[in-house]
């Protein structure tokens, strides 16, 4: 899970942690931290060659983000992570769900996590590559 740059800009990072941690989850590893440009390009490299892949690296890249590995007691972590975000463009997600209250723009969207358990590894071993 990532809190993205406007999260962090906005203080609303503990507010994601928060709604997270009431569900039942618990954060393993966090680190708040500006992420590179080449591990920007790693992360979104399914998207390489996309029109918006360098609006994509530059967000991430344009200040601290707080970078997590959730955990929660079943295999699909990554399922109750994603379903809590809501989808992607803040004004189609629902409100009770963290783009739905708290996300303005599709461009900014607060969180990232990841969309299968084959990413969350990926991901995981990328950013914290002692917890993989």
């Amino acid at each position: 899970m990532i809190c993205k740059p406007d999260a962090v800009e906005r203080g609303l990072a503990g507010e994601i942690v928060r709604r997270l941690e009431r569900k039942g989850l618990r954060l393993v590893a966090a680190e708040l931290r500006t992420i590179d440009e080449q591990t920007a390009g790693r992360h979104y490299a399914e998207h390489e060659g996309k029109p918006f892949f360098a609006e994509l690296v530059a967000f991430i890249t344009r200040g601290p983000a707080l970078v997590a590995v959730v955990e929660g007691l079943g295999q699909d972590t990554w399922r109750i992570v994603r379903t809590l975000m809501g989808p992607t463009d803040p004004a189609q997600a629902p409100p009770g769900t963290i783009r739905g209250d708290l996300g303005l723009l599709l461009s900014e969207n607060l969180i990232h996590g990841s969309d299968s358990a084959e990413s969350a590894e990926r991901e995981i071993a990328l950013f914290f590559p002692p917890v993989s």
